[in-house]
Formats: structure tokens, sequence, C-alpha cells
């Protein structure tokens, strides 16, 4: 098989005034065997022309907009869209089609990367699609196809770990604009909520929401493989047919004994390692991944049979959250088992599996943790498939179900209710989304930099402690110190974005290290006990939890500003309800308000009586020397 660059296609997308958004170019062919001007698209990408010419673009000159796609059956990853829009005049092109007959024309130039080089692939892409529609002349594709050959050979040997992977994502910027909120961004996803992000336009949305995903400790990097795993929303006839079709073995979180060892014992000091990926590929060789027949058709077993799991019976929400450990979101459209067979399913398995030993050729586990029952089936560690580091980031926060989607078509709004997902990151233009709140959890309207959570237990269950006001006032102090720095606005340390995303990278950290401690409930309410505990229900700590990280025991396991009880943080309080509660958001307009009529009303009085004012004061003066002359000659 011929070794494919980072980027997949170059894509043209086109508003067609019959049609809507359709595919007009794509380089290599979308599909295998068919031309570059080909309309029909992958059943996996069906929503691309509606992501990569986002609703609404037609109130802006040029747009930009990242996307993610779920991976084609074969593949293992989220495939990363960047696309550029633009809209020019027909009058001024060189040569019409004869399709075009509105006033003008819209079209994007979009690139689908297997490397999340969100600003890099922008900058690039920005110059591209700016020369493509100065030729005036959309026949002449020559350009697109030397970007793409381009990009292949400058991105070839791009690493994800410099600070490229950031370019365009400033923290700085997010802590300016949402002050001591951001925090509470970052515990919502820790908690693997529904998040919808909402503003306009897109390219506001999608900076925002992806600068708040890079203060995770490589979450940008290797965190969101696995972020984009949907089907996409089928015709009734089409469904008619779903049981035709069973899920893949790659969604599996599925490894063998040896493999599942590995993967709590093998962690290197500084290097990373991946957790999954490889052991699949050389430990469980019996249904290569490369036949993507084969691996759509399930897992085979050592005898030959075919085993899949199946969703329980059951929908209870103690079950939800450990269901979803080794579920696939897909396998949810097929025939239900009962409980019990589930668990006699189980039972067995672990049976073969101790009574085989740890061997490559044993047959394949798939760690099913019991929350009802309170044991487990494994206890050798959960395998998140990604590439983590020796202190377990990312986390496996973005797996199994769990969506980050920067920007959603509204024909993809049928995922905010699907039974398939178990959570998002999402980001919306469209007022749709925003109207409908019982489909999040919480809305984050960029605009006002306001984070609407429903929930009243959520609410308090996030309400910052003392220790995370400190924390939130340290971030926002550093960083509005010196923004009026022309020269050092951004690029310094100390307040600058590489700087935010080491403090959250040290909150993470000792809150890690923290949970490993013994009889650390003293330590723990600094982050919030609430808090923590509803996250040591997410499927990310038990993932986490589940493996050992030697590294963490040598980081201070105690909150970055634990400490005495102040004034300053009584300070701190007032001001974060002021700003955050509806009473205090009404009372602070009221003091603004009051203010406001004082000082016109001070102006208005100063203005009649002013004279008069200055009369008495010139008498008081003038009493004061005579008197004070008087006491003199007494004193004399």
């Amino acid at each position: 098989m011929e070794k494919r660059g980072p980027v997949l296609h170059i894509v043209v997308v086109g508003f067609h005034h019959k049609k809507g958004c359709q595919v007009e170019f794509s380089y290599p062919p979308l599909k295998p065997g068919e031309g570059h001007d080909s309309h029909s698209l992958p059943e996996e990408w069906k929503y691309l022309p509606f992501l990569a010419l986002p609703d609404g673009a037609h109130n802006y000159q040029e747009d930009t907009v990242f996307f993610h796609l779920p991976p084609r059956c074969g593949d293992r990853t989220t495939v990363y869209g960047v696309s550029c829009y633009r809209q020019i005049e027909a009058k001024a092109l060189k040569v019409r089609q004869a399709d075009i007959t509105r006033e003008t024309v819209q079209k994007s130039v979009c690139v689908l990367s297997q490397l999340p080089l969100y600003g890099l692939l922008q900058a690039k892409l920005q110059l591209i699609t700016h020369a493509y529609f100065e030729e005036k002349d959309f026949s002449q594709i020559s350009i697109l196809k030397e970007l793409y050959d381009h990009m292949n050979t400058s991105l070839g040997n791009t690493s994800l770990e410099g600070s490229q992977v950031y370019l365009g994502l400033s923290p700085r910027d997010l802590v300016l604009h949402f002050r001591h909120k951001v925090l509470i961004l970052f515990k919502l996803i820790l908690l693997e909520k529904k998040v919808l992000f909402y503003i306009s336009p897109v390219n506001r949305l999608v900076g925002a929401l992806m600068t708040v995903l890079s203060l995770f400790p490589g979450m940008i990097e290797h965190g969101l493989s696995d972020c984009s795993h949907y089907r996409p929303r089928k015709s009734i006839s089409e469904d008619a047919g779903l049981q035709e079709n069973p899920p893949r073995l790659d969604d599996y979180v599925s490894v063998s004994a040896a493999d599942a060892s590995n993967a709590s014992l093998g962690m290197g000091k500084g290097d990373r390692k991946m957790a999954g990926d490889n052991s699949l590929e050389g430990q469980t060789a019996d249904v290569p991944f490369s036949q993507a027949e084969k691996a759509c058709n399930g897992a085979q077993s050592s005898n030959g049979a075919v085993q899949r799991l199946k969703v329980p019976s059951r929908a209870s929400p103690a079950s939800s959250e450990s269901d979803w450990e080794t579920l696939d979101p897909s396998i949810l459209e097929e025939a239900h088992l009962k409980e019990e067979e589930r668990e006699n399913a189980a039972s067995e398995q672990a049976g073969n599996v101790r009574s085989k030993g740890v061997s490559s050729e044993g047959l394949p586990i798939t760690v099913q943790p019991q929350a009802n029952t309170g044991h487990t089936v494994l206890v050798q560690g959960l395998v998140s498939g990604l590439e983590e580091d020796q202190y377990g980031m990312p986390l496996a926060i973005f797996t199994k179900g769990y969506l980050c989607l920067p920007y959603m078509a509204l024909q993809q709004h049928h995922l905010l209710s699907d039974v398939t997902v178990r959570g998002f990151v999402a980001g919306a233009t469209n007022i749709l989304f925003r109207q409908q709140k019982h489909l999040s959890d919480a809305i984050v309207e960029i605009e006002d930099a306001h984070v609407q959570i429903h929930d009243p237990e959520l609410r308090k269950i996030l309400n910052p402690t003392t220790a995370d006001l400190r924390f939130s006032d340290y971030l926002v102090k550093h960083v509005t110190e010196n923004r009026d720095d022309v020269f050092l606005d951004g690029t310094g340390w100390e307040g600058g974005d590489e700087w935010i995303r080491a403090q959250f990278s040290a909150y993470l950290h000792a809150l890690l290290a923290a949970v490993l401690q013994p009889d650390n409930e003293k330590i723990l309410s600094d982050f919030g006990t609430g808090f923590v505990t509803a996250w040591k229900n997410t499927h990310n700590y038990r993932v986490w939890n589940s493996n050992k990280h030697p590294a963490l025991a040598e980081v201070n396991s105690s909150h970055p500003f634990q400490g005495q009880y102040s004034v300053s943080d009584v300070k701190l309080r007032l001001s974060h309800s002021v700003q955050n509660s509806e009473r205090g958001k009404k009372l602070g307009n009221v003091m603004v308000s009051t203010s406001r009529n004082v000082v016109q009303t001070g102006k208005a009085v100063g203005q009649s009586v002013g004279g008069a004012f200055t009369s008495a004061k010139s008498a008081m003066s003038s009493w004061f020397s005579t008197f004070t002359h008087s006491t003199q000659s007494l004193g004399d």
C-alpha cells in the first residue's frame, strides 16, 4: 500500500443555486475511480460540504473554519479539516460558467489532514485561496494540485511536539475575554459534559473552542484521534438494512492480556507510548486492519468464531458510564442482549483469559468495569488508544463516544440527542442550537463571555473554591498587567500563551498527584470535593487511574494556591459572586446606573449653585484668616 502524506485531499466546495453546497473538485478524488470533478462523497463524509461552507457564510466576505470528520472504514483516526471561505462578485469573473446565476459566487478551499495543525494549515491555505480567487477562473485547478504536493512535502516530517501545533490558538486572549471563567470551562470538559459554544462568525467560534482544548496537556497533539467517531444520519431505507452492517473491529477497546499488561507497566521516563494502537497490530494479528472488509466484520476469537459485545438491555444512569468503557457507539444500533447473557459472557471471557494466561495468541480481552456489581473483570489497566506521556497525558476525554466538533453544521443537529453520543464539546453558529437548551449541559456564549449551566447541582459542583479563585486571579493579573506592552504583547513568558498552558498543566498534574495520596480529603477539598467526586465517575479518570504513572510521585500533590483564608480571599469571593450571579449582575447594573445619575445630578446642581458655593467658600476663607490673626494678637 502506497504511503500517504499528512494531507489526504484538497477539496473545493461551492454553493449551487439549485443543489446547495456540493463538492466541485477534489484532489486526489474522494472516491477512488472517480474524476476530480465528481460530486459524490463517501458515506462517512456526507456532511463535508456543509462543514466546509458554514452556515451564514454569505454574511461575510471571507472566513475560516476548523472541523473534524469521522475516519473512513479501514482507517483509525480523526480527519482534521481546515477550510477557507471567500465570495466574489460574478461580474468580476473572467470565465463564467453557465450555472452561475447569482450576483456572487461562494466557494471554500479545504484541506483534509491526518495532523491537527490547524493554524499552520490555515496560514498556508489562506494564501492559496486568495491566489485561487485572484485567477477569476475557477477552472484553473493546477494551483490546487501544487498545493497538495507542497503541503505533503513541507509537512511530511512535521513534529507534533513543537509550538507550531498551537499556531493561532491564544490562551492569553481567552483569559482576557473569559477571565475567571476559563477554569470553569476547563472543569466542564474534565467532567465530560455536553458543552456547546456559540458565536458568529465561525472563525471566532473554532478559535475559542480549540484554545480551551489547548489548555489540556497533549490534547491537541495526541488526544483527538478518536474524537469524531459517529455515524451520519441514514434514511429510513438505509436504516432498514442497518443490521447487515456489523460494527468495525478497530472501534473496540480490545487488546490481548500481554498488551494490557504492557499498557500498565511499560511507561517510559520521558517518552510517550502508544496505548493500544501498536500493541493491537503486533499482538492480535488475526484480523489485519489493512483489510477493511474483514475489519468491519468483527473480532475473530481463537476458534474462528465472531464475537461482539452488545449493549445491555438496561439503561440506568449507574450503568451508562461503565458501559461506555468498551462499547462503540455503532453497536448500540444493533439488537440488545439480555443482562444475564452479558454477565455470563463476561465471566466466561475472564475465565478463558485466566486459563490461557498471558499469550500473544490468546483471546483478545475487552476491559469492562462492572459498576453495578462492584468488581472489575480485568485489572491490568484500561487502554485509551492514545499516545500518552509519563503522566498519562492526554487524558482519554475524547474517546468512546465523547465528541469534539469545533463546528457543527445544522445537518448534524441530530448528534446532540443521539443515544450513541455520550457527550460533546461542539461549536455552532446557528441560533437553533442555542435555543434547544435541553440538549446540552452548558452553553458558552462567546460574545458575552457567558457560561450558562442549566443544572443547579452542576453549578454547585463547578463553583470555584478559594484556591481556584486565587489560581484564576493569578492568571488574570499576569495577563492584564502586560497587555499594554506593544513589544512584549503575547511574546513574553509570564502572562504569555505558553506560560498560561504551563499553569494549567501544573494545575492538572497537581490534581492527579493529589488523587493518588492516602487520606487526601483535605488536599482535594481545595479542588472542590463535589467536583473531584464527579470527576472520579468519568471515563477519562477511570482509564487514567487504572494504569500506573510513577512520574507523578515527583509532583507536588497539593493545590498550587492552597493556603489560609485571608481578607483578599473575601474580596475575590465577593467579586466573583457579583460578576457571575444573576442577582450580582442586577446589583452591578443598579450601581452603575446609580453612579451615573449621581454624577449627572452633581453636574446640574454644581451649575446652579456653583456661584453661591464659591461665595461661601471665599467668606469662609476670609473668616478663617481673620480668626487666625486675632488669635495671634491675643497670644502676643
